[in-house]
């Protein structure tokens, strides 16, 4: 009898210690792994924004780029004011590091941005230009960035937060200049610059249904009804903790753009803490939960297969100069330590 317990106790013990090893050795192989290798499995892309300068200056800054991401999207290298600081003069240092840097590590690049009413030069916001001359001018630009990166960036967002809140047009220097024309123009163009190059349309607060998403729904069939080149939409998730839309929700978005034959991808995530509730733990812990449902959208649905970060180190975040608050939107903090989003991040993806 005594010999029939302890045989049953040995055996209890070693399933215990069986059960341990494998949680052990599975959390031991998740530490040994990366978001990059992981996403490649399932041919998803996991991307950040680049900044120029901390991609010269800091080794960390490279290391974990190119250890954990298989797509880049330059964060204002490509923006009209950096490439085409003169009428007839155009400058792609800043781009040129970043796209090399991408190509020799075997990482996507989606181009930002084309068309934008910020970020923009001076020459061309304090000139007085004919329709016909603006046109001229973002035909040239279109022409000129797109086809100095031809073949070496996937994907542009042509058009970027065109409309407004309540799904009217922007006023900007392109609706008043040459009128909703140049939202067709531009895909027309940037089509012709690089025939395989993806073309989408970006914006942020279109994450789910709502006038925003809703026009955007209706002028992307509209573009589609004459023909217009266009492959996708954008959705940028810059959420809070206290402002982010379900997972359902943005699912549903997805699907209708799917039924236009589209694909969608998020392009600029990040997820403000400043917003939230409870303990600094608490509120990471919260932020970790939204990236990975977000994450998860994208493997479920069809249409999306990238989710592209804006940045990924709190040290090179927007946020807090945009809000004026200190805050942790990105995955890594200010010391390249991964957060609890990034581990949220692989176990979603090791599933």
């Amino acid at each position: 009898m005594r010999w029939g317990k302890l045989l049953r106790l040995k055996v209890v013990s070693l399933s215990i210690f069986t059960a341990l090893t494998v949680l052990w050795w599975g959390h031991l192989a998740l530490s040994f792994t990366s978001l990059r290798w992981l996403a490649q499995r399932q041919d998803l892309y996991i991307g950040t924004a680049v900044q120029f300068r901390p991609l010269q200056r800091q080794p960390m800054y490279r290391q974990v780029l190119a250890r954990e991401f298989n797509m880049v999207t330059p964060e204002n290298a490509m923006k009209f004011e950096v490439v085409h600081p003169e009428r007839d003069r155009y400058d792609f240092t800043q781009a040129d590091a970043i796209v090399q840097f991408a190509s020799d590590r075997d990482l996507q690049v989606r181009g930002h941005t084309l068309v934008w009413h910020r970020q923009l030069p001076s020459w061309l916001t304090e000139g007085e230009f004919t329709p016909e001359e603006l046109k001229a001018i973002l035909r040239d630009h279109i022409y000129t960035v797109v086809g100095h990166f031809r073949d070496r960036v996937s994907a542009w967002d042509v058009v970027n937060e065109a409309f407004n809140d309540d799904g009217t047009l922007r006023d900007t220097i392109w609706l008043r200049g040459i009128g909703e024309e140049y939202l067709e123009l531009a895909f027309r163009w940037a089509r012709e610059a690089d025939p395989t190059a993806r073309l989408f349309y970006n914006n942020y607060g279109g994450e789910m249904a709502g006038k925003k998403a809703d026009a955007t729904y209706e002028f992307i069939q509209k573009l589609e009804d004459r023909g217009v080149p266009i492959d996708g939409v954008g959705l940028q998730m810059h959420v809070g903790l206290n402002n982010v839309p379900t997972a359902a929700a943005v699912a549903d978005n997805m699907r209708r753009f799917d039924e236009l034959g589209l694909e969608v991808q998020i392009t600029e995530m990040d997820v403000q803490i400043q917003n939230g509730t409870g303990t600094e733990s608490e509120r990471l812990q919260a932020q970790a939960e939204i990236y990975g449902e977000m994450l998860r959208v994208c493997q479920v649905e069809p249409n999306c297969n990238t989710l592209v970060m804006w940045g990924f180190t709190d040290a090179h975040s927007w946020i807090p100069s945009f809000t004026g608050n200190d805050d942790a939107p990105l995955i890594f903090d200010e010391s390249y330590r991964p957060k609890p989003a990034y581990y949220e991040l692989l176990e979603v993806l090791s599933r």
